[in-house]
């Protein structure tokens, strides 16, 4: 089963770009995303199969992974080893993503907030989540320096917050809206322009937001028997691609090119 997708690039001059999810049996799964090809295993000791998060650094060469059910994070060393430090996080640790100074950034469901941390678990910083923002289940910092967070529920919202946790903007709230409210929106992508796409999951849908207009949509992605419970998204902009990961049907890693974004 899908639990989670992320990506990352080498840094010579012919980039091979990865993706990676986590089997039924806890294994990291590495493949070749020109070939899709099954690249080896990764097997994190310690690592159930209860992770909603992972994401990965090339600045650092490694891999995050959540693990909801010790309140911690793994880190994996991809330079080689896969060595495994792991150290404790708040309450109920989802998503993860690397923010503009290549720390990690945990979105904390239970404890309502984001913990900051570097490469070797060093926290830097919390953010305390206000004015209704719950739940968070995933965070990407932009490049205006403020979060864009997912509130897990139904019906449910993506927040735009500042490091002091206060709420900039929202999406999805409204029932009068071309795309209708969220339902359990889970983890997010953004673009080089600040753009956010969101895995609308039980509305088995993406939507994208575009932050310069406010205008919100579902994106046309076609794929037989349709998107089944999206709940994770990898966006790679310089191959104009799309991964998408499902938690239904048959847990596909489902792959769209030439995707038109926003509105």
């Amino acid at each position: 089963m899908l639990s989670s997708l992320s990506a990352f690039s080498g840094a010579n001059a012919i980039v091979t770009l990865h993706f990676q999810l986590i089997n039924s049996q806890g294994q990291v799964e590495v493949y070749d995303a020109a070939t899709f090809t099954l690249h080896r295993h990764i097997t994190v000791q310690g690592m159930s199969s209860w992770t909603h998060g992972m994401t990965a650094c090339a600045r650092n060469k490694c891999l995050y992974l959540s693990n909801y059910s010790s309140n911690s994070v793994h880190r994996v060393e991809l330079s080689g080893s896969n060595a495994v430090k792991q150290w404790h996080v708040a309450r109920w640790p989802q998503g993860l993503s690397v923010n503009i100074a290549q720390n990690l950034v945990v979105a904390c469901s239970d404890a309502n907030k984001l913990q900051e941390y570097t490469t070797h678990g060093s926290l830097v910083r919390e953010i305390c989540l206000q004015a209704g923002v719950t739940r968070p289940w995933h965070a990407v910092q932009l490049f205006t320096g403020d979060y864009v967070v997912s509130k897990c529920t139904s019906p449910g919202v993506v927040s735009v917050v500042g490091v002091d946790g206060q709420v900039v903007h929202s999406y999805g709230q409204s029932q009068t809206s071309d795309v209708g409210q969220m339902k359990y929106p889970s983890n997010l992508a953004v673009t080089k322009n600040d753009d956010i796409l969101v895995a609308d999951e039980d509305n088995n849908r993406i939507v994208s937001i575009n932050r310069s207009t406010g205008c919100v949509q579902e994106l046309a992605l076609k794929v037989d028997g349709g998107i089944q419970k999206p709940c994770d998204l990898c966006l790679d902009e310089s191959r104009g691609r799309l991964f998408v990961g499902e938690y239904g049907g048959e847990h596909r890693v489902l792959v769209f090119g030439g995707v038109r974004l926003c509105c």
